[in-house]
């Protein structure tokens, strides 16, 4: 298998485990936002034709804040259910199992109308969360482990990546002379199953995770092919032995759970991290960017049915700054792309309050307002809005990455669920000053990062546990547990700059 095979092979399990994962969540934050007034207008049909009388407003907004923030709902309930899903099934099993919700969830939703059932939208909404919920954590995990150190980072911002694409694509698809309009709103949710249908095709003819195949099942016949199939190479040997001497270094050999994770000593610190970015990628204020976007544009004196397509310039932007990010972070670093992105998101959130406050003063205000909005999203992709799922999973041993994700998905649709919650009300009392709130968030994270995190690029899974022994207060591996580390194929060892070399090249690829 020649070298451009290794990464053909990583790329297809990293798009099409995307594709029916991330890709579909990014789609579900944006295309709810185009079909809004239809199905509003749809729920004020049903109830006249239940009740003979027309919905109240109150109930109108109720129904609707319940279809949208349900979907948060069920993401909680899906991160609850990671832990046990890839223990049994695996990290490729659970990606296809999760399939089913999201077909579920486009059956639900794109026949409601017909059924004039207003609760069919609110149980696939839930149904989709559940979807959705799942694949933040089971993807992360499924990536960073399928993946060479070396390009741990870049694989990882697939989940970013399709992320932002999702959005993108919602957009598009919303648009009046697509699908949306009055009578093809439901075009919209249908097309949820057409990735879910795709990865179902493709992800069953890609490898599982080798490690997961060796530490937990055992399997290493299985773990060996999955190996040669990533790396693309007949010898994997020094791969196997990395990854049973990991096994062999661990506190545990059990999957541990998130009380076990949480009561440890030694991962103090990186649950905490991980917390923190975490709890920082949802509380930054994206969602409030995309809250005010319509209004700053309409203000700025663009027509209303030009909006829309001004607006696909912030998923554009989005998209490319994503793309730009998995580029360069193993180059630069998770580390500096995270400090980077949260300190620009700061800046910009301050500069837009300035702007917002002197927009009705001045006619060209509203551009420079719209410019920060760009330059906060651009910020945001460039490395808040991938790479705390990528720390995730590289922060923590097999034993605990399963609890660990729960942990962060949980932390992630509590604060998605608290944002949705208590926005409007930052927004009515504070007015155009509620980014400042948003500009502390990002400043703390930031703050945070630079005295807390290391850098985790091309390090291997021991290797970045032991980078917070000190601050954990725990000793370092000790000397026979790292020659347990040393890859010995049968090769000749020779150290060189503090490093182990065999036959030429440093220990094996992950």
């Amino acid at each position: 298998m020649t070298p451009q095979r290794i990464t053909a092979c990583l790329v297809n399990a990293a798009f099409f485990g995307a594709l029916g994962s991330s890709y579909l969540y990014g789609y579900n934050l944006s295309v709810v936002n185009a079909p809004a007034l239809y199905i509003k207008t749809f729920y004020n049909q049903t109830w006249m034709e239940r009740y003979g009388e027309p919905i109240g407003a109150d109930m109108v907004t109720m129904l609707w804040s319940i279809t949208v923030s349900i979907f948060a709902i069920g993401g909680l309930l899906g991160a609850l259910c990671v832990t046990l899903l890839t223990k049994l099934i695996g990290r490729k099993g659970t990606l296809l199992l999760n399939n089913g919700f999201a077909v579920i969830a486009a059956l639900l939703l794109a026949l409601g109308e017909k059924a004039r059932s207003f609760e069919m939208l609110i149980i696939g909404r839930f149904v989709m969360g559940v979807d959705s919920g799942i694949a933040l954590s089971a993807l992360p995990m499924y990536l960073g482990e399928i993946s060479p150190r070396h390009m741990r980072g870049s694989i990882g911002q697939f989940n970013s990546i399709l992320i932002c694409l999702g959005v993108f694509t919602g957009q598009v698809l919303g648009l009046p002379e697509l699908l949306g309009q009055e009578s093809r709103w439901n075009f919209l949710f249908a097309f949820l199953a057409l990735p879910a249908l795709l990865q179902l095709c493709v992800l069953p003819f890609l490898p599982e995770s080798p490690r997961f195949l060796l530490m937990e099942r055992r399997d290493e016949a299985g773990a060996e092919k999955a190996f040669r199939a990533f790396l693309g190479k007949k010898d994997v040997s020094k791969e196997l032995e990395e990854v049973h001497a990991e096994g062999r270094a661990q506190n545990t050999l059990h999957m541990a759970s998130v009380t076990e994770l949480l009561l440890n000593p030694a991962l103090r610190w990186q649950v905490i991290t991980v917390i923190v970015t975490m709890a920082c990628y949802q509380l930054c204020g994206l969602n409030a960017i995309w809250y005010y976007t319509n209004g700053i544009l309409r203000d700025s004196g663009f027509a209303e049915n030009v909006i829309p397509y001004i607006v696909l310039s912030t998923g554009g932007i989005e998209t490319l700054a994503a793309v730009v990010s998995g580029l360069v972070i193993e180059r630069i670093g998770r580390r500096p792309l995270l400090i980077f992105g949260f300190s620009a998101m700061a800046f910009f959130f301050g500069l837009l309050t300035v702007f917002l406050n002197f927009q009705d003063q001045y006619t060209w205000m509203p551009y420079l307002s719209f410019t920060c909005i760009l330059a906060v999203i651009a910020s945001f992709c460039s490395g808040p809005g991938g790479i705390p799922f990528v720390l995730t999973g590289e922060l923590f041993e097999q034993s605990y990455r399963p609890a660990a994700f729960m942990i962060a998905g949980i932390v992630n649709w509590v604060a998605n669920f608290a944002v949705g919650l208590l926005f409007p009300f930052m927004q009515e009392s504070l007015q155009t000053y509620a980014f400042l709130v948003f500009l502390v968030v990002c400043v703390l994270g930031a703050v945070y990062l630079y005295f807390i995190l290391p850098e985790t690029k091309n390090k291997t899974f021991m290797d970045i546990s032991q980078s917070f022994a000190k601050i954990n207060k725990v000793p370092l591996v000790n000397k026979e547990i790292e020659n347990e580390l040393t890859i010995k194929a049968g090769s000749k060892e020779v150290e060189e700059n503090g490093k182990v070399i065999i036959d030429g090249e440093i220990e094996s690829s992950f």
